[in-house]
């Protein structure tokens, strides 16, 4: 019981630093010579690197920072099967409070994706209602909407409403709804611009 303490403690650091690779500052900088934290909203994001960078570079964030968190799960399943939940999620702490960014980072989104794949697909908790209701959700809202903030904080939020419905693992559900209130704190100058009107809608998701 110890050991497997230790090795979930030491798992969820590591996780945090492995979603610390800011790979939308990695892309700005290596390939475009740009600091996206000096353009656009500043965050580390890949809704920010498709603003200031274009589209691919946008989508390639969004990948890259969904597969910190899956990939990282998918080690641990060899590894420490049963830390896969709390590193994953160690990876959005990181991506939101990156070390190797003087902890500027984005708002956990994609990474968040990326760890409910990773609970659906290694069987922690029902991989249509973690991730591919949620994903849909995603999908419909932002086809509805073209805002991004309001489908993420939408999609996550529905993922841990449809895990109480659904499961009965308290544990892995409160850190649904700790993933959720998390991300959803992260957009909070987003919700202040909802209220007034003033978001802006993504337009080089085409």
């Amino acid at each position: 019981m110890f050991i497997e303490v230790l090795v979930t403690i030491i798992a969820i650091a590591v996780g945090y630093i492995v979603g610390s690779i800011p790979w939308a500052l990695i892309i700005g900088k290596v390939f475009y010579k740009k600091d996206i934290r000096e353009y656009g909203s500043g965050n580390l994001g890949g809704t920010n690197a498709g603003r200031v960078l274009g589209a691919k570079a946008g989508m390639a964030v969004i990948v890259l920072d969904a597969l910190k968190a899956l990939i990282y799960m998918i080690v641990l399943s060899f590894i420490a099967p049963y830390s896969i939940a709390y590193g994953g999620f160690a990876c959005i702490v990181g991506h939101c409070f990156p070390v190797f960014a003087n902890f500027r980072g984005g708002k956990g989104v994609a990474t968040a994706f990326g760890y409910l794949l990773g609970l659906g697909i290694f069987g922690v908790m029902d991989i249509y209602f973690v991730f591919i209701y949620p994903l849909l959700i995603f999908i419909l809202v932002l086809s509805l909407t073209r805002i991004v903030s309001i489908s993420s904080m939408t999609a996550l939020l529905s993922s841990a409403i449809i895990a109480t419905i659904t499961d009965r693992n308290i544990p892995y559900i409160m850190m649904l709804w700790g993933m959720a209130a998390f991300v959803i704190w992260r957009h909070r100058s987003n919700i202040r611009k909802i209220l007034k009107g003033e978001e802006g809608k993504v337009r080089w998701l085409r």
